[in-house]
């Protein structure tokens, strides 16, 4: 599709996404530096505490102001036009360390280069504002970090008083987006990464196909299942940012609902256990789908296999591999609980780790020939709203059996090596929920094209 029909597809007046944003810069309306003096200001904030591990200001002002000049000597504004976008402290930038956010690699040497996804983003016109913090070794769905502190979910505070965890692993970057500090935030997503802190924020949180983004200069968990992708505030800023992540143009056919085919998964237990606010907005969106003309059908998902245990399995063998020469001399500076999730790959022996890769194989098989004649999958990213933090903080039953179930559902499309979107489906006075939109590899466009159709129908129905 060419670009004038893309631009078409993802027209949203009104909205204060980042496309809106870098169209204002471009136009004038709003200088770069400005914009990024509010970005800053945010970052500063109650809300953004222990969101970033270091900041990247100067750089990030230097940016703004170059691009700001360019536009003033009639230089096109390139796509991110000079606006914040925070970085996962996985991904090397340029005279920074990275450390994913661990006490064990507090002495790292700083990077020599940008890794290509932050290279990219430069390219683009991106202020990179900082490092964000996450789990340890981006290693659960939580976003708890005992050294370098937990940021409370941003999202959460204008409607109930209680602090609630920001999701994980990706936590300090779907802060940074939620509070305003950033307009996009660069992460990865191994078992539901980006997605399940998107889902707890009201953000999008676009896993791609694995293969479509470089992970080159980004401290893996597991070399299987790691994807680079971004939250951002829209279904259109998803596009975006995959478009400048993997290098690709995105073909977008701008179909309406009436024309798509949605499948609700059955079998695996992805409909299950849903908290009363999920399975209300659940509910409400699929009423909405189907009064604006989608047919939702019922597919059933392979039995033989479960997917959550088994990605687990193989990130848990993967992660074990990487970390094991560290942990002779590190092992002290590791987050408990962290480690005893790498030390459980050790249990996993060479023959155990082929054979799931292998049962994967099949289940892939097996999944794609039951997605023939669907558009897409459609569920809840993540089956209950955000919980409360304190209890993550110190009791080890609840934190083990929060993170379990958080991955539950996001797992099965890195396990599937498919793509998945999560975008809010919350009423205004009700706690952030999300709905993946999912299908298997290389439907990339497909689930963009879809979760565009569905975010304007949910806009439309006063969500």
């Amino acid at each position: 599709m060419d670009t004038s029909a893309n631009s078409r597809i993802l027209a949203r007046e009104g909205s204060r996404d980042l496309c809106a944003e870098a169209a204002r810069v471009a136009a004038g309306r709003q200088s770069a530096r400005e914009a990024l003096q509010l970005a800053t200001a945010a970052a500063d904030g109650p809300l953004c505490r222990h969101a970033y591990i270091r900041r990247f200001d100067a750089t990030a002002r230097a940016t703004a102001a170059a691009i700001d000049a360019g536009r003033d000597a009639g230089a096109p504004v390139p796509p991110l036009a000079g606006l914040a976008v925070s970085v996962k402290d996985l991904f090397d930038v340029a005279g920074m360390p990275s450390t994913a956010a661990s006490a064990s690699l507090a002495d790292a040497a700083p990077a020599a280069a940008d890794c290509t996804a932050v290279a990219r983003l430069r390219a683009a016109g991106a202020a990179l504002t900082g490092h964000t913090n996450l789990t340890e070794f981006a290693f659960s769905g939580v976003g708890i970090n005992p050294y370098h502190g937990t940021p409370a979910n941003a999202a959460t505070p204008a409607l109930d008083a209680t602090p609630r965890i920001p999701g994980g692993s990706t936590s300090g970057g779907a802060v940074t987006v939620a509070a305003g500090a950033a307009w996009a935030a660069l992460g990865s997503d191994t078992r539901g990464s980006i997605r399940v802190p998107a889902a707890l924020h009201g953000l999008v949180g676009f896993k791609n196909t694995q293969a479509l983004t470089p992970a080159d200069g980004c401290i893996p968990l597991s070399f299987t299942l790691d994807t680079t992708c971004a939250i951002t505030r829209s279904v259109r800023d998803a596009v975006l940012l995959h478009e400048l992540l993997a290098a690709r143009r995105v073909k977008l056919r701008g179909r309406p609902l009436r024309a798509l085919r949605l499948a609700l998964p059955q079998g695996a237990g992805l409909l299950d256990g849903l908290d009363a606010t999920v399975a209300r907005a659940f509910e409400r969106t699929l009423a909405a789908l189907r009064a604006a003309g989608a047919e939702i059908v019922e597919v059933a998902l392979p039995a033989d296999d479960a997917p959550p245990q088994s990605s687990g399995q193989i990130s848990s063998a993967e992660a074990w591999a990487w970390h094991r020469p560290r942990l002779e001399a590190h092992s002290g500076q590791y987050d408990p609980r962290v480690l005893a999730r790498i030390r459980g790959g050790s249990g996993i022996s060479a023959a155990d780790y082929i054979d799931r890769l292998q049962a994967r194989r099949r289940w892939i098989a097996q999944v794609e020939a039951s997605a023939a004649g669907i558009d897409a999958f459609i569920c809840p990213t993540v089956p209950v709203v955000a919980p409360p933090l304190q209890p993550m903080l110190h009791d080890d039953e609840a934190f083990f059996a929060t993170n379990a179930l958080l991955l539950r559902n996001p797992s099965v499309v890195n396990y599937l090596d498919g793509c998945a979107l999560s975008l809010p489906c919350q009423a205004a006075d009700e706690l952030p929920v999300g709905l993946m939109v999912w299908a298997p590899a290389l439907h990339d466009d497909t689930v963009l094209d879809v979760s565009l159709a569905i975010e304007r129908a949910l806009d439309g129905a006063g969500r």
